[in-house]
């Protein structure tokens, strides 16, 4: 069997994943080249002691290729060493995570990390039980693992166990070179995963959005064409911030909406508003470039997309000088509830097109409220049927 290649930024791989991978990559310090693999289930690093790339990855091809018929102490075609939890997610780190949106790719190696200092590197996912679930759940709430090292809520340890079982659910997927599945099943699939039983979803209010309108050209005019373009689309704001000229024809009136930045990785096309297409208009005369670069470029970096830290803290800065007092759940967020909201007359299959909803339940559930009027409204209606059939 021919030996696997995979090239990166980072490293150059060849082999079979359990069997005779072997890795070379730059030493951060020197620049010189190390060669890595894995004997006895420990991993082996030595230098190769020069910066030649071409010939690093040559010895890479050469040594996996020597493994491939004898093992480093000599035995020959050695049985696969059983898959741990550091070899999974360093797999999937590799073949998946690069897939993924910036803020997704952020959070997976936050999260592959924190479960690897929590089970250990060497655990194997096949022994991962109940008991580790419900311990994993006491720690994290009580805020003994994780980043930050405080108590979070059951909406996040939810994010964090739904992540592991998609990890877990991608391995039992997924073979290996050898036609094997890296896992033959979840081991925790079926567990019961913890939910936040009030979750804080505000709609912004069209009092608050006027007056936060009012405000923008004062913090940057960045901010208020992200924040017209995020109530007139209905998109979260990492799709808003993240558009470029190439997915904009003003002619037609219609914005692309590119599958990497949306968290659903649906590509879709919507119609916009005259209101969305004039700060448009402000965005070009603000800056003239086009084709592929970025509607909101980055003050220090007009190549780049503006970063999402910083339209965070815009919308800080614009709530105080608009004289809102804070409210948690009051973000960038509850303009996409707003949307859902004002087009609430409208069928699910239209609201979902324009919003980039995949599903009906996920509009009904979490963004969709009906306000005092239209209860009113749907009361008023209801007595009128009545009063025509006496």
């Amino acid at each position: 069997m021919m030996a696997r290649t995979k090239r990166s930024r980072r490293s150059y791989g060849a082999g079979e994943w359990g069997r005779n991978r072997v890795r070379v990559f730059p030493d951060p310090k020197t620049g010189r080249y190390q060669i890595e693999w894995r004997e006895n289930g420990r991993r082996l690093t030595r230098s190769l002691k020069h910066r030649d790339w071409s010939r690093a990855k040559r010895q890479a091809d050469e040594a996996a290729a020597g493994l491939s018929g004898l093992g480093l102490n000599g035995r020959k075609d050695a049985e696969p060493e059983p898959l741990t939890l550091g070899t999974l997610f360093e797999i999937y780190g590799e073949e998946v995570t690069p897939t993924k949106g910036e803020r997704s790719q952020k959070y997976d190696r936050g999260a592959l990390q924190m479960f690897l200092r929590f089970f250990g590197t060497d655990r194997r996912p096949v022994t991962l039980s109940q008991r580790d679930w419900d311990r994993f759940i006491r720690e994290r709430r009580a805020g003994r693992i994780g980043p930050r090292a405080r108590p979070v809520s059951d909406r996040t340890v939810e994010r964090d166990l739904r992540f592991l079982l998609a990890v877990l659910n991608w391995a039992a997927r997924s073979r290996n070179e050898a036609g094997g599945l890296l896992l033959d099943s979840n081991p925790l699939k079926g567990l019961r995963v913890p939910r936040e039983k009030n979750p804080t979803r505000v709609i912004l209010s069209q009092a608050e959005y006027e007056a936060l309108f009012r405000v923008s050209g004062a913090i940057d005019w960045r901010f208020r064409v992200a924040l017209v373009l995020a109530h007139e689309t209905g998109h979260r704001i990492g799709a808003v911030r993240q558009l470029r000229w190439s997915d904009i024809d003003m002619r037609a009136g219609v914005i692309r909406w590119r599958a990497e930045h949306e968290k659903t990785g649906f590509e879709h096309q919507t119609p916009v508003t005259d209101e969305a297409l004039g700060v448009l208009e402000e965005a070009r005369k603000e800056n003239r470039r086009s084709g592929d670069a970025p509607v909101l470029p980055a003050p220090r970096d007009p190549a780049r997309s503006v970063g999402h830290a910083l339209v965070q803290d815009w919308w800080k800065r614009a709530e105080a000088l608009a004289g809102l007092e804070r409210k948690r759940g009051r973000g960038w967020h509850s303009l996409r509830r707003k949307f859902a909201s004002d087009l609430m007359d409208q069928p699910l299959k239209v609201l979902c097109e324009l919003g980039g909803w995949r599903t009906a339940q996920t509009v009904l559930q979490c963004y969709q409220r009906p306000d005092e009027d239209r209860l009113k409204k749907a009361l008023d209606e209801r007595r009128r049927v009545h009063s025509s059939c006496e």
